[in-house]
């Protein structure tokens, strides 16, 4: 059983590539076939495995056999040593990898964004079509769904007598808010996590929304109608956007790749709205220079409802740690949480409930915050279970990807066109 699965990592230009492997599968093979041009990106991955190899606690035990050169992915499909790619790097162009990788019949397991420009949606409903029907699985690493605040935010927004139904709102009042704060430079230990240079090249690694945005439109549609299939073209209906730079000096831009460059005005910031069957929903994605000491990356998701609003917060009272909280606007929606909870303790025993005056916080305990990087390997376990039964993919995943990548890159386009 050992190699029943064994994995070919294609040109891995971002660290998530190396984050499928922060642990050992059962089932998957230890030995990896790396095929990439030679240079930094390749260098930084496999400094990454080796990391994972050489921990104190519980090692990893990847064994590597490194392909490099020009015609990388022609040895990639000749040579075929394995059967599931996974891609993590440049952004434009992903999907004309994703596509050769599935004609060869390999299985792809591919981070986002796997577009990052309107025209190349055809190219993607081609690839989800040409799966289909050889027979491979192509999915999409969307680590949020796997984050605790999240998945019960989704329970409780899809319970009747908690949530009520969701409002329609309105572009200046919408039912549905997220906003999602990134940061350019991160230190670790003290020095910068170094960058390549053309993640601040906006036409290969896409702009916010086209890239860390395809988390939150995702988001949105997979809280709002669980197990249903959205369909871009009938259930969608953009109505504005617009995009804004964060200025890089040349110091900052040395500092974060190592390289001379700058300055520059990096379009990194993105603002959409958008109807989802006629619900009215507001993304904010943004990129800050650096974080301030003792903070980090958050995450802001509100949900709107007729009995009472739903709300993931992320900010300084939250230590930065994302928190869930209830804010009932309708008689017997405190009550209604409360059964709702019991419920949910069953699966998730020692979550709680804390009344904060008009709001009601809900107590997630720490074995359940497994953090981002371990969201990883639950994606990927997933992933697995999928290619052993083909049958349990769910019917809504492919439709949903094209109406996630549609609002990712017609909000974008949107904004380049001027908003609306």
């Amino acid at each position: 059983m050992s190699d029943r699965f064994r994995l070919i990592t294609l040109d891995p230009g971002h660290f998530h590539a190396a984050l499928i492997q922060k642990e050992m599968y059962p089932g998957v093979s230890p030995r990896v076939a790396v095929y990439a041009p030679l240079g930094p990106d390749l260098t930084e991955h496999l400094n990454r495995i080796a990391r994972f190899n050489a921990r104190a606690q519980n090692p990893t035990a990847w064994k590597l056999d490194i392909h490099t050169g020009p015609d990388f992915l022609e040895q990639l499909i000749a040579e075929r040593p394995g059967n599931i790619v996974v891609l993590s790097g440049r952004n434009r162009g992903k999907i004309e990898l994703i596509r050769a990788a599935v004609d060869s019949g390999l299985h792809v397991l591919a981070d986002k964004p796997w577009i990052i420009r309107p025209e190349d949606l055809p190219e993607l409903e081609a690839v989800l079509t040409a799966a289909r029907s050889r027979g491979v699985v192509a999915y999409d690493i969307m680590t949020e769904r796997y984050e605790i605040t999240s998945i019960l935010q989704r329970e409780l927004v899809n319970d009747p007598e908690t949530f009520g139904a969701p409002v329609s709102g309105t572009q200046d009042e919408p039912a549905v808010y997220m906003e999602s704060v990134h940061h350019i430079l991160k230190l670790v230990a003290g020095v910068p996590n170094l960058r390549p240079v053309w993640f601040f090249d906006v036409t290969q690694q896409g702009e916010a929304l086209a890239d860390v945005g395809t988390h939150l439109v995702d988001l949105a549609q997979w809280t709002l109608f669980p197990e249903q299939a959205i369909h871009y073209r009938t259930d969608i209906q953009m109505l504005s956007a617009s995009r804004w730079p964060t200025p890089v000096t040349a110091a900052q831009f040395q500092q974060v790749t190592g390289q001379a460059g700058g300055p520059l005005d990096y379009y990194c910031n993105t603002r959409v709205s958008y109807t989802l069957r006629g619900i009215h929903t507001k993304l904010d994605v943004l990129w800050n220079w650096e974080a301030l000491e003792g903070t980090g990356d958050t995450h802001l998701a509100i949900y709107r409802g007729t009995r009472s609003w739903v709300e993931v917060r992320q900010g300084e009272e939250e230590n930065y740690r994302p928190e869930l909280y209830v804010l009932p606007v309708q008689a017997g929606a405190k009550e209604a949480l409360a059964r709702k909870m019991e419920s949910l303790e069953e699966q998730y025993p020692g979550i709680g409930l804390e009344h904060q005056g008009g709001r009601i916080h809900v107590t997630i305990p720490d074995t359940y915050r497994v953090g981002h990087e371990a969201h990883f390997a639950q994606v990927t376990r997933q992933f697995f279970e999928y290619l052993e039964r083909p049958d349990t993919l769910p019917t809504w995943e492919n439709p949903n990807m094209l109406a996630k990548y549609y609002v990712s890159t017609k909000g974008v386009e949107l904004s380049l066109a001027g908003g609306k």
